[in-house]
């Protein structure tokens, strides 16, 4: 898309903040008012479009596509969004375990354990460990709704990104409380990945992919911290 205005504002808007283009408020894909509930998380998306060249490029704005979708999505779908991360924590990478070498199984121990345990006392999500390629009940993953109860739709949306790109609610949840930052819960993520290429060596194709993944994660770990400012 053609870039279609000059001035970028932030603009307070109700109980919120929202962006203005040549004076005009931004909308949602849907057409529902861009209302942002901080300053800080409105300013940092102005500077998004601020940035934009002649032609708009999506791509390079993250923290406009996560509102869209706090906004459009999962502030009309929030059932359907909680279910979705009480899937991940039925399925939580932390909790299936390698059986040997003994390295890998010390690493995922040293990088699961702690998130583990913090998760089952901050947020009773008693989640339990398995070995091998079985699979494990979890009837605890239910209590995400209850965990998430008051929590906003934006801060949702992050979670369910976080969760999405690690397959883990609980390295998601850790972010969102500021017990992990981005690259140390990429890090926790992709323990099996890192000590693999230890060995074997990692291609070209890989660590783009994983680069990717790591922006990604960084994007919702930043619009939590803004929307929660």
């Amino acid at each position: 898309m053609k870039r279609f205005y000059k001035s970028v504002a932030v603009a307070s808007s109700g109980a919120g903040f929202c962006v203005t283009l040549d004076g005009k408020p931004i909308k949602t894909p849907a057409g529902a008012a861009l209302s942002l509930p901080t300053r800080g998380l409105a300013e940092a998306i102005a500077s998004e479009w601020a940035g934009q060249g002649e032609q708009i490029d999506e791509q390079t704005m993250p923290l406009t596509r996560l509102a869209n979708t706090a906004i459009d999505r999962i502030a009309h779908q929030r059932d359907a969004a909680l279910a979705q991360l009480e899937d991940f924590a039925r399925h939580d990478l932390v909790c299936h375990r390698a059986e040997d070498p003994p390295e890998l199984v010390a690493r995922e121990a040293a990088a699961w354990d702690g998130p583990l345990a913090w998760a089952r006392d901050r947020h009773g999500l008693d989640l339990e460990v398995t070995r091998g390629i079985g699979s494990v009940d979890q009837p605890h993953a239910a209590k995400i709704g209850h965990a998430l109860a008051d929590t906003d739709a934006f801060t949702v949306t992050g979670l369910l990104t976080a969760a999405g790109i690690m397959k883990s609610v609980v390295l998601a949840l850790a972010l969102a409380d500021g017990r992990l930052d981005a690259a140390a819960a990429h890090a926790a993520a992709h323990v099996d990945e890192t000590f693999q290429a230890e060995k074997w060596g990692r291609d070209a194709e890989a660590e783009h992919r994983l680069r990717a993944l790591l922006a990604e994660l960084e994007a919702a770990e930043r619009f939590m911290r803004l929307a929660a400012a």
